[in-house]
Order: C-alpha cells, then structure tokens, then sequence
C-alpha cells in the first residue's frame, strides 16, 4: 500500500510510502486520500493528523509521477480526472476541522509541496527541500494551491517560487515562512506539539481554525456567524471541563 493511515492514540499519520518513486504520487494516491481523510476526521480518538514519509531521512513527496502524468495528459478524460483528483486533495485537507502537521524530512516538491501547504503546520528538518515547479513543465499552478502558498509567504515570495521553479533549502523555507518549524529531528518536534494540542479542547482548535479561514478569505470583522461561534463556545462541555480544571487546580481531560 503507497499511502495509509495509521492511529496511535490521539494522533493518526497518513503515510506516503513509496520511497523508491521519492514518494511520488499516482493517480490511484490522489483519489485514495480523501477517504484516508475522512477515516481520520471522523474517528473521535483521533485529535491530530500527521502526514509524512513513511520512512526517515526520505523524500516527502516529488510531486506527481511525471511518468503517469506525461502519458495521461495526452487524454482530455484522464487529464480531468486527474485534476479533480488532486483538487479534492488539496481542497479537503485545507479545510479538515481538526489539526494537520506536515512532516518534511526531505525533498517536497510540486504536488507534495501543496500537500504540505494545505496542512496547518510544516516542521522540516535541515535536510528539507522545497519547490513548486509549473515553470519548468510549461504548466499553470491551480487558483486555491496557489492561495495556500500567497497565505503562507506573500504575494512577492510566491511569485519568486513560481517564477522560477527553485528548490529552497528549509532555511530559506523557514525565513520567508513557508515552514513553520525547523528542528533537527522533525519527528520528535512534531510528536511533542501533536502530543500538547491533543491535550488541549479540540472544540478551540477548531472554532479558531474555522476563524482563521474566514479572515484568509478576506473577513476583516466579526458577523453574526462568527459571534455565534464565540458565544456558543460558554455552552460546550470543553469549557465546563477547563473552568472546573482550573478551579480544582488540576489538568482538564478534554
């Protein structure tokens, strides 16, 4: 199996594991993630998930299989599939309610780069690289992959990575903000934030993150939506549980 998902408590990991294609995907890998997604989201143990290299010290992924992709572009049928294939990727794994972490220990180019991106966090490892290479193929980036990118490192460094279709070593990544954290052994770095956000309420993270959507969407200020979202949050078990945590001088158990 190329890509599965595997639950160890609290966290699950979606695993890419085809280390000797650079974890390239496939058709048949762009279709099955959504419904690894979907296992994750729905799974109510499950407070993070983790994407990444089923294998240290290995590629995150080299993007799409350019040797499937330079065959099936030739057909309309599979060329559209294969777009709305990897669309459905990206647009869900945006937009999945409970927290992402990308794990980057390698090389995360085209395809996995926007993997990465439609992740909440990325924390990569020195060895990391990143690139985003349309440019070189003679291709055009989609519309919302290319907003996750603007979202993450502005107008003026999105256009550098496009333009040119460069690798950036992960200290660069880290310094224009494509990466969120670099640490020597991401593993152990992502493990210990996965570890802390699944001991705090999931209802916060993922009112915040629904929040933090809007106002990537152009909402500059609360509307009736958003108020509700805030004034609901005194009704949720998760704050009954944190105020008598916290008046009992103990840790809550959300």
């Amino acid at each position: 199996m190329t890509l599965r998902l595997e639950k160890n408590g609290k966290v699950a990991h979606l695993l890419i594991d085809r280390p000797d294609k650079r974890n390239a995907f496939t058709q048949e890998m762009w279709e099955l993630l959504p419904e690894l997604l979907v296992d994750a989201m729905a799974d109510d143990a499950v407070r993070v998930l983790m994407v990444h290299a089923s294998k240290k010290n290995s590629s995150f992924c080299a993007g799409a299989d350019i040797g499937e992709f330079a065959a099936g572009a030739k057909d309309p049928e599979w060329r559209a599939r294969n777009q709305a294939a990897i669309g459905k990727v990206q647009h869900n794994l945006a937009q999945a309610p409970k927290p992402t972490i990308a794990i980057i220990d390698g090389d995360c180019v085209g395809g996995g780069c926007g993997i990465s991106l439609a992740c909440d966090m990325r924390i990569a490892g020195p060895k990391a690289r990143f690139g985003i290479t349309p440019a070189k193929l003679g291709l055009v980036y989609p519309l919302h992959d290319t907003k996750l990118l603007v979202d993450a490192v502005g107008p003026s460094q999105a256009k550098r990575i496009l333009f040119t279709g460069k690798l950036l070593p992960a200290q660069e990544a880290l310094d224009i903000g494509l990466i969120t954290i670099l640490a020597d052994d991401p593993y152990a770095e992502a493990t210990a934030l996965a570890e802390t956000m699944a001991s705090v309420s999931l209802h916060s993270q993922t009112m915040s993150k629904a929040i933090i959507k809007r106002i990537l969407d152009g909402q500059a200020d609360d509307d009736a939506a958003s108020k509700a979202l805030f004034d609901a949050a005194f009704e949720s078990d998760d704050f009954k549980e944190g105020v008598s945590a916290f008046l009992a001088k103990r840790k809550p158990e959300f």
